[in-house]
């Protein structure tokens, strides 16, 4: 169990990172809103077959139930449904990176403000050093030209950023003692609040290939049930600032991902980056661990 705790922080980035993988295989074949409701949907009864002889008490108290689907709002609901709304609005890919790249910044600031945790100016500084590295690592991927870089597509990716940032905190606050899948449950029943009434401005078409099928159970199995209830984990176990620099990795993990499947570039600067990057998250979880 002890190694399983010390493996789950890069078993988590690895599976994170893995969603832009899925995002970008079965994105040809379905609508984002329709994307996301179908996999929250069919995630559901995954969990639930995994919780009913697992889960020894369910939250009973509305206001308990009601913590729970607030925070899978704000984590799957608003933040995947935001990104996809400024990616289908023609943001580039690399734009809407760079702002997810704030979220260990705002994670922070929330959870000194929230939670009254104390961030020490090492911390803040590999911050600042993981951030410098993200850019190097996403710069050569930011496309200048793409027409979709708009005030309205750059505040709802900011606003999908903000709300990841805040649930996650939220889920820390109010969310410490619920049964992990039980509250996992209820979150995509908050998720599905979001994006149910999102896709019903969209078609609906449905192309089911192989890519889609297989993009749709890897995002369903690995992503919202492996890689969230390990972050639901990390979280309960963890300072959430500590857990939130663990978000700088995934870019990282991403661009790698995508050198070997996608024949994408990998320049030397990207790779300089990369040591910035983990570097910085290892110091920061290093000084976690003296601390």
């Amino acid at each position: 169990m002890n190694l399983l705790a010390k493996a789950a922080p890069a078993i988590f980035v690895l599976l994170w990172s893995t969603g832009f993988i899925g995002s970008k295989l079965g994105a040809p074949y379905i609508e984002p809103m329709v994307f996301l409701t179908v996999r929250f949907l069919a995630v559901i009864p995954v969990l639930l077959v995994l919780a009913v002889p697992l889960v020894k008490a369910w939250p009973k108290s509305p206001v308990a139930i009601l913590h729970c689907v607030i925070t899978g709002m704000l984590v799957h609901g608003i933040y995947l449904g935001g990104i996809f709304w400024a990616i289908k609005q023609g943001m580039p890919a690399g734009a809407s990176s760079i702002i997810v790249g704030l979220q260990p910044v705002l994670t922070a600031m929330i959870a000194v403000s929230m939670l009254g945790e104390s961030i020490s100016r090492k911390h803040w500084l590999s911050m600042a050093i993981g951030a410098a590295g993200l850019a190097l690592v996403l710069g050569p991927k930011f496309d200048h030209t793409g027409t979709g870089i708009t005030t309205v597509t750059v505040t709802v990716a900011f606003v999908s950023v903000l709300a990841i940032s805040l649930g996650t905190v939220y889920q820390k606050r109010f969310v410490p003692n619920t049964d992990l899948l039980a509250a996992t449950v209820w979150q995509y029943v908050g998720a599905l609040l979001v994006t149910i009434p999102l896709s019903l401005f969209e078609s609906w078409q449905i192309t089911w290939s192989g890519e889609l099928v297989f993009a749709m159970a890897w995002l369903v199995i690995v992503l919202s049930v492996g890689a969230i209830l390990l972050l639901m984990l990390l979280i309960r176990q963890g300072a959430v600032s500590q857990v939130a620099s663990l978000f700088y990795l995934v870019p990282v993990a991403t661009a790698v991902e995508s050198y070997f499947l996608f024949d994408e570039t990998l320049l030397p600067i990207q790779i300089a980056g990369m040591g910035l990057v983990i570097g910085a998250v290892l110091t920061i979880r290093g000084a976690a661990r003296k601390g």
